[in-house]
């Protein structure tokens, strides 16, 4: 555990360094939330537009924070050639895989206390039943999308890795059911995103959140496995350099 909790450390220092990537991890969902919930123009399907966003949101700054800020900011790590080293350390890449999601998860505490404060001013009133599916939901979402993140990051150029991950994250961001309600995609393009992590994480949130609200099977089967094949993918095929 000493050399896995030692990368931890490393990591949190590293991400506390990184205020534009914190911000703009933050930024983007809690404007999403703000802009469209105080603007009526989606088609939610609910009364108040803050009671479909709000736990929509929470699964967007889970994307945005596992897969995006991660993918990025590693890629360029190996880059730039400041993960060389880590190639011969004791740690190897089962830990410091399990570091980088550590991280991110420390990370998005404090993104879902901020998103759900806003949330709340903002008239939102979830079950109270609902949260421990929600943040189940949310650990195996950050697994998934780490897991892409990484996968991105030790197998693509740094460059390509950015523009792999910011066009990934448009695509599910659109599609995934965290802007437009899946019911009101085309049949086709909704059957095609639920075996994607964003709709099956939405979908967990969302039905978990919402008062009346439930939790779809084939959500819970579909983010469980990209959950562990997401990782798994990242361990076995990662390069330092």
């Amino acid at each position: 555990m000493r050399p896995f909790l030692s990368q931890v450390r490393t990591e949190l220092a590293l991400t506390s360094r990184q205020g534009e990537q914190l911000l703009v991890s933050l930024g983007i969902p809690l404007l999403v939330l703000v802009f469209f919930s105080t603007v009526d123009v989606l088609p939610t399907g609910t009364d108040d537009p803050v009671d479909f966003l709000a736990p929509a949101v929470l699964a967007l700054a889970v994307m945005s924070t596992a897969m995006v800020s991660l993918g990025i900011g590693t890629g360029f790590e190996r880059h730039y050639g400041v993960l060389k080293r880590l190639g011969a350390a004791p740690l190897g890449r089962g830990r410091w895989v399990a570091a980088k999601v550590t991280t991110v998860l420390a990370v998005e505490v404090v993104q879902w206390v901020v998103l759900v404060a806003v949330a709340v001013a903002l008239g939102w009133s979830p079950p109270a039943t609902g949260w421990a599916a929600a943040v189940l939901g949310a650990l195996l979402g950050t697994a998934a999308f780490a897991g892409l993140g990484l996968l991105m990051a030790g197998t693509l150029p740094g460059l390509a890795t950015l523009a792999a991950a910011n066009g990934l994250y448009l695509v599910l961001l659109l599609t995934g059911g965290m802007v437009v309600p899946l019911s009101e995609l085309p049949g086709p393009v909704a059957a095609v995103s639920k075996a994607l992590p964003a709709a099956p994480l939405a979908a967990v949130t969302t039905g978990a959140l919402t008062a009346g609200g439930s939790v779809p099977p084939w959500a819970w089967i579909s983010l469980t496995a990209w959950a562990v094949l997401a990782p798994l993918a990242a361990v076995l095929t990662f390069r330092w350099e």
